[in-house]
């Protein structure tokens, strides 16, 4: 026994060893610095923050680099270095309305207050493999023309919407009121809106496109309409109890999304449109939109709607949107179930061995007779 584990434990300090070498790559192409991930594969680091639940881009860049550009590895890692990390206290709530825009596009209104800001998107692109990025663009040293419009104060679509009383209203949060911290306490059900919330912004976004897109093929009550996305920077503040007041800890970029639903009325209430909201770090909007769209669809028994989609089932999409958690349950099935497989085995052998003696017992009854 003693002689088996040495070996497994050389088996897999060589294993350490392969993937260090596998992960550098060939050594005649210069190596891939966390700068070079961040400023080029920012997306991907966006992405890693998000579901890490970590604003950190060069810690996201270093872990992408050190799991070979397996994100779902990343942002494992990510999770594990948070871990380690002090908290001292809580942010002051984000105030996306001030946000430093690079982008704001809306589906439901074409001329806003503000404008359109078309921004840095893939939206209008051909789809076409460009060969020219094998090398350096000879244009890409050009300055971007469309950082010049950058604002900021663009009024939300909704808040616009709002001002007729044509949408539901954001309920008043309450100081006193606890926040939810999914990443303290265990998870319960029915679960309030702030904590399925964070839950859907560390969750993973294939799932939740999948989800998404199930409420639009009828699994799920959702009509939508992209009331607004928006991408920038917002400021983020902490209250200092020795001073008195908030001051400012930096910017952090954000994708916000709020979709524009069928509306719902009740006895005494007016019809009017309900709403879904996204939130993530960085340029995420096929997330945000998505985490938009899940959250319409969880809020079901808010609006006394019929619950007759997978998105709709809070404990199915909370409990298995994690993608963390899901590797967990699946790779952890490569690992030895040597004992296990055994006793099954050992199990089916002796069932069939009982089969047969029943079987040759029955030929021997009919026999004599």
């Amino acid at each position: 026994m003693y002689v088996a584990v040495k070996g497994g434990e050389r088996a897999i300090r060589n294993a350490h060893a392969l993937l260090a070498y596998k992960r550098r790559g060939d050594r005649a192409t210069p190596e891939l610095t966390t700068d070079q991930i961040d400023g080029q594969l920012s997306l991907a680091v966006d992405r890693v923050m998000s579901e890490g639940s970590l604003y950190d881009r060069r810690i996201a860049a270093l872990a992408i680099k050190q799991a070979r550009g397996d994100l779902i590895e990343a942002i494992f890692l990510v999770r594990a270095y948070r871990t380690t990390m002090p908290r001292f206290g809580f942010a002051e709530p984000l105030d996306t309305a001030a946000m430093t825009l690079r982008r704001r596009v809306s589906a439901t209104f074409k001329d806003l207050p503000g404008a359109q800001v078309l921004g840095p998107t893939f939206d209008y692109t051909h789809r076409l493999i460009d060969f020219d990025l094998e090398g350096e663009s000879p244009d890409a040293a050009a300055a971007p023309i469309a950082l010049a419009g950058q604002q900021t104060h663009a009024p939300r679509v909704t808040d616009i919407i709002a001002r007729d009383d044509l949408i539901e209203r954001e309920a008043s949060p309450e100081p006193a009121a606890p926040v939810s911290d999914i990443t303290r306490d265990a998870p319960s059900f029915p679960s309030p809106r702030d904590a399925r919330l964070q839950t859907l912004a560390r969750g993973d976004e294939g799932f939740l496109l999948g989800l998404a897109y199930s409420t639009q093929r009828g699994y799920g009550r959702t009509h939508p309409f992209v009331g607004e996305i928006r991408f920038g920077e917002a400021e983020v503040e902490f209250f200092v109890e020795d001073l008195g007041f908030a001051v400012p800890l930096g910017e952090v970029s954000l994708t916000e999304c709020q979709m524009v639903n069928q509306f719902a009325g009740r006895a005494g209430r007016p019809p009017r449109f309900t709403r879904g909201y996204g939130l993530a770090f960085g340029q995420s909007e096929r997330k945000a939109m998505a985490m938009a769209l899940v959250d319409r669809a969880l809020r079901a028994d808010e609006f006394a709607e019929e619950r007759n989609g997978s998105a709709q089932d809070e404990e199915f999409v909370l409990s298995h949107c994690d993608n963390v958690q899901a590797t967990g349950f699946v790779e952890h099935l490569k690992l030895p179930h040597y004992v296990d497989f055994q006793a099954e085995l050992s199990l089916l052998r002796q069932l069939r061995r009982e089969r047969e003696a029943r079987a040759d017992a029955v030929t021997r009854a009919r026999a004599a007779e």
